[in-house]
């Protein structure tokens, strides 16, 4: 094998187990819960029509809308809602400030929307695994809700020590999978072959025709076949485009297809099977190995989505939308490897009450659907402003296009409505709880920017001053960190005022952000000269860019800026933001800001800035 095909061969072992873990597990529950409510009868007409729905829903909303259509848009080979979020936000830029900000809006609510998905998918799929035990022996039963916390606290446990070391395995345990229910679905679907002539469109039809009521109901049980969806373009930036779609294509799509449609075979033939439907397919000797299986399964779609909760997060800390925390690297190679042991435990911990207030796979599920289906919504309008103004299309193909994945969205998403008293509310509750939050912080940085800016001294200006009597020099490079360029650092007057000295080097620099994942080493800084050995610098960051100030400034060593790293300090203002009355935000915000801004990690923590090099100087910010 070439090396370019074995490297093609390993990206789709690795999008299988990361890519597809989520999607892949969705049988587990997806027919039980179709079925299990009992909604529908048990009519071949109907077992047929609800696995042609099945069918067709992995074509349109999987094959068609995700593979075929929004992996194209790609923000410099990256993927994910806050890429197309960027690319969307870019396209409109010049055109309409309005529409762009309402774009802004939606997408953050999208993204807030994640965190719900993401507290719901590791509690849904690792019950629906545990589950097992009960098909295996009802005496088991009991232990099904501690051995899943048991197993969620291992995984979220092991988290502070990566997962590189085990991570290779997840490709490999998850072709096992695919492997597996492929086998055992064929296995059914050998025995009745009539059950494959609901691969065509008229069955599906056919039953929205007849029950229009029922078709509409079971949708919100039907969309659980493409939980994980959103992964295929989330993780586009670490397979690439054509390895994710060939996995879908040749291993995931059949994989999905044999096993949904040998559970429906099995409930023509033992309707009694709808309690469990996946683990009965498998005969007495293979449950134990199946229900163990398909608990690691489980683990791999929930460790992939809690790996994008941090990556997620971690863009969203450099869009300027959530304060700093504390990011951890836990592999020296890949620096994508990251641990953020604040959302790592807030998210264990609504799992556990996910776990603990539902119960079981079936009540959650009710509390599934609705952040997905929204989600879903949401990028389909985001792909018509890349498609429309950042390709250039005709209006009528884009609106032809992008309407017709939107209505099916917004289907799925009003059938998941009617579940929202039984747990819908949930996922909801915990993105509208981090849309407050992320819009609260943005809100306060922009008053907080304000209120600086009102008493601001031009820096130019103040040098010239300065440099009139200068202060002693002493050896050594002063870096100042300020959130405006052309402005003192509170840092820098503070400094004068107590210390009476000036560094023989001095950098004033700002970290801008930019709606692009990447900024090229090239464009990463722009430097001014100021006189006296003192420079202007802005870093230039895209949303996955490493905060890691000290390496992005050894890129000044081109420009005739030696910094050495034994003799350079860090000047940190430290701003401490006291609310007033009837100003600005309203009052709960202000303080919720004011809570936010107090409980960020350090500026040095985040930047990568030796603790030893750092000088932090504070002041008061009325806002």
């Amino acid at each position: 094998m070439s090396a370019p095909q074995s490297s093609q061969a390993t990206l789709i072992v690795g999008a299988a187990g990361v890519v597809y873990g989520d999607i892949g597990t969705s049988v587990l529950y997806t027919l039980k819960e179709v079925f299990g409510g009992g909604h529908v009868p048990f009519t071949p007409a109907n077992v047929l029509g609800v696995l042609s729905i099945v069918f067709w829903t992995l074509t349109l909303v999987v094959s068609l809308k995700y593979v075929t259509l929004v992996l194209r848009a790609d923000n410099h080979g990256e993927g994910g809602l806050v890429a197309m979020l960027a690319l969307a936000s870019q396209s409109v830029r010049d055109k309409a400030p309005a529409l762009r900000r309402w774009m802004l809006a939606i997408g953050i609510f999208g993204t807030c929307l994640f965190y719900g998905d993401g507290v719901i998918t590791p509690a849904i799929t690792v019950l629906s695994a545990v589950e097992g035990l009960d098909v295996v022996t009802p005496g088991l039963r009991r232990a099904v809700i501690p051995l899943t916390l048991l197993i969620l606290l291992a995984l979220f446990w092991m988290q502070r020590r990566g997962t590189s070391g085990i991570g290779r395995f997840f490709g490999p345990v998850m072709l096992l999978w695919f492997l597996v229910i492929a086998l055992l679905g064929a296995w059914q679907v050998a025995r009745y072959p009539a059950i494959l002539a609901a691969l065509g469109p008229q069955h599906a039809v056919g039953f929205i025709a007849r029950q229009p009521g029922l078709a509409f109901i079971i949708l919100g049980a039907v969309v659980l076949c493409v939980t994980g969806a959103e992964a295929l373009y989330a993780d586009l930036g670490h397979f690439g485009r054509q390895p994710i779609r060939r996995t879908w294509f040749a291993i995931v799509m059949p994989a999905l297809t044999l096993n949904y449609f040998g559970q429906g075979a099995l409930l023509l033939e033992h309707p009694q099977a709808a309690s469990n439907p996946f683990f009965m397919l498998a005969p007495d000797w293979l449950l134990l190995p199946l229900v163990a299986l398909a608990t690691l399964a489980a683990v791999i779609a929930s460790q992939a989505l809690i790996t994008g909760a941090f990556s997620v997060t971690r863009q969203v800390i450099q869009l300027g939308y959530l304060p700093r925390l504390k990011v951890l690297h836990t592999s020296a190679r890949d620096t994508g490897q990251i641990y953020l042991p604040l959302v790592n435990w807030l998210l264990f911990g609504m799992i556990v009450l996910a776990v603990l207030v539902f119960k079981s796979s079936s009540n959650l599920a009710a509390a599934y659907g609705i952040a997905v289906t929204l989600d879903m919504t949401i990028t389909t309008i985001l792909t018509f402003f890349v498609v429309r103004y950042g390709w250039g299309y005709p209006l009528a193909l884009c609106v032809l296009a992008t309407g017709f994945f939107l209505a099916i969205d917004l289907a799925f998403f009003g059938s998941n409505l009617l579940k929202l008293v039984q747990g819908g509310w949930f996922p909801i509750f915990i993105g509208g709880t981090v849309f407050v939050l992320m819009t609260t912080w943005r809100d306060g940085r922009e008053l907080l920017t304000q209120a600086l800016r009102q008493h601001s001294v031009d820096l130019p200006d103040y040098l010239e001053s300065v440099f009139r009597d200068p202060p002693a020099r002493v050896p050594g490079t002063a870096v100042f960190l300020s959130a405006e360029p052309g402005v003192v650092p509170n840092a820098l007057m503070h400094n004068l005022k107590h210390n009476k000295v000036l560094h023989a080097q001095n950098l004033f620099v700002t970290r801008r952000a930019h709606e692009v994942p990447w900024i090229g080493l090239a464009q990463r800084l722009e430097v001014e000269p100021l006189g006296h050995d003192c420079w202007q610098v802005v870093v230039h960051d895209g949303f996955k860019n490493d905060a890691d100030l000290p390496r992005a400034l050894e890129l000044l060593a081109g420009r005739g800026i030696d910094l050495n790293p034994m003799s350079t300090s860090y000047f940190l203002s430290r701003d401490i933001v006291t609310p007033t009355v009837g100003t600005g935000l309203a009052p709960w915000r202000e303080k919720l800001f004011a809570w936010m801004h107090h409980g960020a990690s350090g500026a040095a923590d985040y930047l990568n800035i030796p603790s030893n090099a750092v000088v932090e100087l504070g002041s008061k910010v009325e806002i």
